[in-house]
């Protein structure tokens, strides 16, 4: 991988931040919320509701939704997509293939601690974008060494193969929108256009 890879930007999108709060609020209630289970890269708690998976999970264990994101092309909305109408306008925004996409949760005093994504980033041809949903100064995304200045309502990529942590030190839950894509022309203008 070049020296030069990015490691995060910000991108252009329309969000209607109290509509998609809403929608997030009703989420909160549904039963499909599984932990991460990736359980040695975080400390207290981090949960996941999976918004798109493989076609071939549609009716599986949302643990298969949700963490079955590497392999395969044929990806679709999850049923309680069709009541989100604020999300689904993030993803109409994108003009790029969109594999997975679910609702990640950081509890108040959670720590995802230092770890890689293995070629999951633009130079690989994937992208991983996210939208802070309900967030506050007192969360931490370093990518790289390097803090990503996210706030509410935003759209922003960052480079997964590179070391990354996000610290939620705040008393409140963080809640972000997290879409995998794969890195088509359009997308890796939008990266390089707006690299910070």
């Amino acid at each position: 991988m070049s020296k030069l890879a990015i490691s995060f930007a910000q991108l252009s999108c329309n969000i209607e931040l109290e509509a998609l709060q809403a929608e997030v609020g009703r989420l909160l209630q549904h039963n499909s919320w599984v932990a991460h289970v990736n359980t040695a890269d975080y400390q207290g708690e981090w949960d996941v509701l999976p918004l798109r998976c493989q076609q071939q999970h549609l009716n599986a264990h949302p643990i298969l939704q949700g963490f079955s994101i590497n392999t395969g092309d044929n990806w679709e909305n999850l049923p309680l997509l069709q009541h989100c109408p604020a999300i689904e306008a993030i993803f109409s925004q994108l003009h790029c293939p969109i594999k997975a996409a679910r609702l990640m949760r950081l509890k108040a005093g959670a720590h995802i601690t230092e770890h890689r994504d293995h070629r999951l980033s633009i130079e690989f041809g994937e992208a991983r974008l996210h939208v802070p949903i309900c967030t506050s100064a007192d969360v931490s995304f370093i990518v790289n060494n390097k803090k990503i200045p996210m706030h509410a309502a935003e759209l922003w990529y960052f480079n997964a193969d590179q070391p990354h942590q996000v610290l939620n030190q705040s008393r409140e839950d963080r809640i972000n929108l997290v879409i995998d894509c794969v890195a088509n022309d359009w997308l890796c203008q939008q990266i390089k256009a707006d690299i910070l």
